[in-house]
C-alpha cells in the first residue's frame, strides 16, 4: 500500500483503459458502481452507523423497476437461512472421524453456533433510510436482502443515484467475518455493508447468503472508517492519509501528524473491484515486502509462532509470484495485504482474511490459495454461486502448482495428487452431483467442497491431458487477458481453449460438468496376430475419452500409441518428444472396444499402459496396466 496512490490504481491499465475494455466488448456489458461510504465504529458496542452514497450504473439494455441489496451479516440471528441449513446438514452422516465416530456434514465454523448467539452476539445490518435521486424508495427486507421497488425505472444506459443511512453489529466471529475470533483478532469486517447485487445478462443475482459464495458489480470505493486511534487497519484500497495514520503505512522518513482526539479516520480508495474488506486489531503488527511491481502488506498478532513464520512468509512471496505472473497473468494493482483474521482463509480484493498461527507450511499454502482467488475470483470474477469450480479448482489448482514449484522438497512431485484423491474419494460416494450445481443448493457440504476445489482442479490438469499442458497452459494466460474484469462463464473458458488447442471441448464440459459420469478404461484382451499384436481396450465408465497407449518392449524401447476421440475433431500435440508416437483412428464415443494393432510380436512386449502420466481421472486404474 502506498501512500496517496490515487491514479495508479492498476498496473497494467489505467482505470479509464479497463472501462474502455468493458464497453469494448458488445456482446458483455458491465453494471458499474461508485461507493462513498464513511462509517463511524463504536468498538467497545461492537457497532457502527454508515452513510453510503451510491452511484449505480445501468449499462444493460433493460430497464429496471427494482434493486437489490446484499445485508450479510442479518444471516448471524437464530433461525436464519445459514442457521437452518447448517443445522439441517448436521444431521446428515457423511462418514466417520479418526476415533470412529460418526461426522455430521455440517461446517465445524458454524455448526448450530447460530441458534446459540444471544441478542449483544448476533449481526445485523438495518437500513435506516432510503432514497434513490434524493426521494426515499420503498423497500422491504428478506432477511439477507433487501428489495428496493424504485418510484422510477432505471433506463437502459443511465444512472440513478442511492444515498443510504445504515447501522450495524458485528457478529461474534463464526464465518469469514466477525469480532473476536479464535485467534484473538478483534474485528474481520468482511460483508460488513449493504451491497448491490449483480445484474447480468441473466438477470438479477439476489442470492440469500447461507456461507457459500459471492458475486458482485465492478466498481470504485471510497471508504472512510472512524475508530479507535489504538487499533490497526488492514484491507482492500490504498491509503490516502498514511502520515497521519502511521502504524508502518507512513512513507519512510516522513513524520506522522495525527490529529487530536481519541478517534483516527482511516481513508482508504480502492479502484476497479467488487468488494470491500477490512480487519482491525489493537496488536496488529504490520510489515511490507516489495515484489514485482506492488507492495505485499502483512497484519499478524505477534506470539512465539507468528514472530518467526510471518516474516518467512513475506520473503517466500516475491519468489511465489514470479511462478504465478509467468503461469496465470500479472497482479494488477499496487497493492495486496495478507491479514490475521477471520475463520479460515478467505479472499476479497487486494486482501485476504487467513488464520495465521499455524505451522510454516500451512501458512505459505492458506496465503497463496487466497492470493489466487485475485485471479479466478477477483480479476475473472465467474459467478461463484453457479460456477464455484471455476473459482476454488481453478484456484486450487493454481495454488498447487506455485506451491511445488517454489519449495524445494516438493518439486519434483504431482502437484494435483490430493485434489485427484478427493475427487475418487467424491465418485465413490453416493454425494456426488453435477457441477453445474448452484454452490448453495448442493444436498451436502461434503459434495460441494469435493466438486468446487478437487473436481474442479482435476478439471484443469486433466485439461492439459486431453489437449496438452503446454496448450492448457497458454490458454489459461489467454484466458486471464481476454477476460479479466468481464465475468465469463464456462462456456467462455471452454472456447478460449478450443481456440487455443484446435480441439473441440464441448464433449468434455458436457461429461464431466454437466453429469456425474465417470471415466473408466481398462486392457480387456491381449493376442497375436500374424507377428504383430492387437490390444482391445474397452471403455467401461460412461464418459469418454482420448487415449494415451504406451508400450514397452522388453528391451526398454518405447512406442505411444495415441488414439483420439473423433469429437475432438483434432489431436494434441506429443508430449513424450523422445517417444515415437502412432496416432491411430479416431475412438467413436459410441463404441465400447477399441482395437490397437501394435507393430512388435506379443513376446516381445514387456509392458501395456492406459495413460502413463496418471492425468486421465480414470476411477479404477487397476486394469490400466497388463506386464508379460
Amino acid at each position: 500500500m502506498k501512500n496517496g496512490v490515487l491514479g495508479s490504481c492498476i498496473a497494467i491499465a489505467t482505470l479509464a483503459g479497463s472501462w474502455l475494455q468493458l464497453q469494448a466488448q458488445s456482446d458483455r456489458w458491465q453494471q458499474r458502481v461508485k461507493y462513498t461510504m464513511d462509517v463511524a465504529v463504536d468498538a467497545p458496542a461492537n457497532k457502527f452507523t454508515g452513510k453510503q452514497h451510491l452511484e449505480y450504473y445501468n449499462n444493460s439494455p433493460d430497464t429496471l423497476k427494482r434493486v437489490f441489496y446484499h445485508l450479510y451479516w442479518n444471516a448471524f440471528q437464530p433461525n436464519s437461512m445459514m442457521d437452518v441449513r447448517s443445522r439441517e446438514l448436521g444431521k446428515i452422516a457423511v462418514g466417520r472421524d479418526a476415533k470412529g465416530n460418526i461426522r455430521p456434514d455440517w461446517d465445524n465454523r458454524v455448526r448450530d453456533r447460530i441458534s446459540k448467539l444471544n441478542a449483544d452476539e448476533i449481526g445485523y445490518q438495518k437500513v435506516v433510510s432510503l432514497k434513490r435521486d434524493g426521494k426515499p424508495q420503498d423497500f422491504k427486507v428478506v432477511e439477507t436482502i433487501l428489495e428496493v421497488t424504485l418510484d422510477k425505472p432505471i433506463l437502459p444506459h443511465s444512472k440513478a443515484v442511492f444515498d443510504m443511512d445504515f447501522e450495524a453489529q458485528v457478529p461474534v466471529q463464526i464465518r469469514r467475518s466477525g469480532r473476536n475470533s479464535a485467534e484473538g483478532v478483534d474485528f474481520s469486517m468482511a460483508q460488513w455493508y449493504p451491497k448491490m447485487c449483480e445484474y447480468d445478462y441473466e438477470g438479477w443475482h439476489a442470492t440469500p447468503y447461507i456461507a457459500r459464495e459471492f458475486y458482485g458489480v465492478w466498481g470504485d470505493y471510497d471508504v472512510k472508517i472512524t475508530i479507535d486511534k489504538k487499533y490497526v487497519l488492514g484491507g482492500t484500497g490504498y491509503l490516502q492519509n498514511a502520515n497521519q495514520i502511521g502504524y508502518g503505512y507512513e512513507t519512510p522518513g516522513t513524520k506522522v501528524t495525527r490529529p487530536a482526539g481519541n478517534n483516527l479516520t482511516w481513508h482508504f480508495v480502492a479502484p476497479n473491484v467488487h468488494d470491500f474488506m477490512w480487519a482491525a486489531d489493537t496488536d496488529y503488527k504490520h510489515i511490507t515486502q516489495q515484489v514485482d511491481g506492488f507492495t505485499a502488506h502483512f497484519l499478524y498478532i505477534e506470539n512465539e509462532t507468528t514472530r518467526e513464520t510471518w516474516p518467512k512468509l513475506a520473503k517466500m512471496i516475491p519468489v511465489a509470484y514470479e511462478y504465478i505472473k509467468k503461469h496465470y497473468g500479472p497482479y494488477p494493482y499496487k497493492q495486496y495485504s495478507f491479514i490475521q483474521g477471520g475463520d479460515g482463509g478467505m479472499e476479497y480484493p487486494m486482501a485476504t482474511l487467513i488464520l495465521g498461527n499455524g505451522k510454516m507450511n500451512g501458512l505459505y499454502g492458506v496465503a497463496i490459495h487466497e492470493w489466487m482467488h485475485s485471479w479466478y475470483q477477483g480479476m475473472l470474477a465467474t459467478n461463484e454461486s453457479l460456477y464455484p469450480w471455476m473459482d476454488e479448482g481453478f484456484t486450487s489448482f493454481a495454488q498447487d502448482n506455485t506451491i511445488y514449484n517454489t519449495v524445494d522438497s516438493l518439486k519434483g512431485k504431482f502437484p494435483q495428487a490430493d485434489s485427484y484423491a478427493g475427487y475418487f474419494g467424491l465418485a465413490a460416494s453416493p454425494f456426488e452431483e453435477p457441477a453445474t450445481t448452484h454452490a448453495d443448493h448442493y444436498n451436502t457440504n461434503f459434495g460441494y467442497g469435493q466438486t468446487a476445489y478437487n473436481k474442479g482442479a482435476v478439471f484443469l490438469e486433466q485439461l492439459g491431458y486431453v489437449i496438452g499442458a503446454a496448450n492448457r497452459d497458454s490458454g489459461l494466460l489467454r484466458y486471464y487477458w481476454e477476460w479479466r474484469f468481464k465475468h465469463p462463464n464456462a462456456n467462455d473458458f471452454i472456447r478460449v481453449m478450443e481456440k487455443e488447442s484446435g480441439i473441440e471441448l464441448d464433449w468434455y464440459k458436457q461429461y464431466l460438468i454437466n453429469s456425474t459420469k465417470h471415466i473408466d478404461y481398462g486392457i480387456d484382451s491381449i493376442y497375436a496376430k500374424g507377428g504383430k499384436t492387437v490390444i482391445r481396450l474397452r471403455r467401461i465408465g460412461y464418459m469418454p475419452m482420448p487415449i494415451d497407449l504406451m508400450i514397452t518392449d522388453k528391451k526398454g524401447g518405447k512406442v505411444l500409441h495415441y488414439i483420439p476421440l473423433t469429437i475432438m475433431y483434432g489431436e494434441k500435440p506429443n508430449e513424450y518428444p523422445n517417444v515415437k508416437r502412432v496416432v491411430d483412428a479416431g475412438w467413436y464415443w459410441t463404441n465400447p472396444v477399441y482395437e490397437v494393432e501394435v507393430d512388435l510380436p506379443l513376446s516381445d512386449i514387456k509392458e501395456i499402459e492406459i495413460d502413463p502420466s496418471q492425468r486421465m481421472a480414470d476411477v479404477d486404474r487397476s486394469n490400466n496396466k497388463a506386464v508379460s
